[in-house]
């Protein structure tokens, strides 16, 4: 049986994405609780975020890895996790910014049925073997 992706991606985020990529070559999506946008999801070129082990590796959204901080892992791991583009400019480090859209997350509570079923997690200093 297939798992159960623990975040997603929305065509609009994606097309986003897409062109992020085209501009700044392999991405990564790091979601902590700290400053700036507080718990919204940041784009950055691949590698440019060092994540160790106090990041969580939840899966790929368009081809890129996303983590989340560990800490707000803990609040989050019950929901499915989808990332969405939305007009506005956020305080914050993430590529989109210039572009005048900001990412955001919107989330639903798992089933259990699904929660049974998940991609695995790892820490983010772990290279992932999923494939």
């Amino acid at each position: 049986m297939e798992r159960i992706p623990r975040v997603k991606i929305t065509s609009e985020a994606e097309k986003v994405v897409d062109q992020l990529r085209a501009h700044n070559g392999e991405l990564m999506f790091h979601q902590s609780g700290g400053c700036c946008d507080g718990s919204s999801p940041m784009c950055y070129p691949k590698g440019e975020f060092i994540v160790g082990s106090s990041d969580v590796w939840l899966g790929e959204v368009a081809g890129c890895d996303f983590y989340m901080a560990k800490d707000q892992f803990e609040f989050w791991q019950h929901s499915e996790l989808t990332i969405d583009v939305v007009p506005g400019r956020g305080a914050s480090f993430s590529l989109e910014i210039p572009l005048g859209v900001r990412f955001v997350t919107k989330s639903r509570i798992f089933t259990y049925e699904e929660s049974q079923n998940l991609v695995e997690t790892h820490a983010g200093d772990v290279l992932s073997t999923a494939g």
